[in-house]
């Protein structure tokens, strides 16, 4: 009887053992699982924003190159106004 307890508790030692063996695999398992989770959204939000940046800056780019266009045809308007009235009053004189 004695070596029967002996040995079931000695089996009940082992399960135990195992039991929390499994337990610790599976929670690694979903750690590992979870920070490759979080490794593939933060990658993915920073494709994003870099995507974000690139079209921010392109339409900064845009927007300035429109600027310096409207400022050129503006430049353009004046120098010919002032050839204009350069003519006239050598016209006039």
């Amino acid at each position: 009887m004695k070596k029967l307890f002996i040995a079931f508790s000695a089996l009940s030692i082992v399960l135990a053992t195992a039991s929390c063996r499994e337990t610790t695999q599976e929670k690694t398992e979903e750690a590992a699982e979870a920070i490759g989770e979080d490794m593939e959204n933060a990658a993915q939000e920073t494709g994003e924003a870099i995507e974000n940046g690139v079209e921010e800056t392109g339409d900064a780019i845009e927007r300035g190159a429109d600027k310096v266009e409207n400022a050129a045809e503006n430049a353009e308007e004046e120098a010919e106004e002032e050839v204009h009235e350069e003519m006239h009053e050598d016209d006039v004189h």
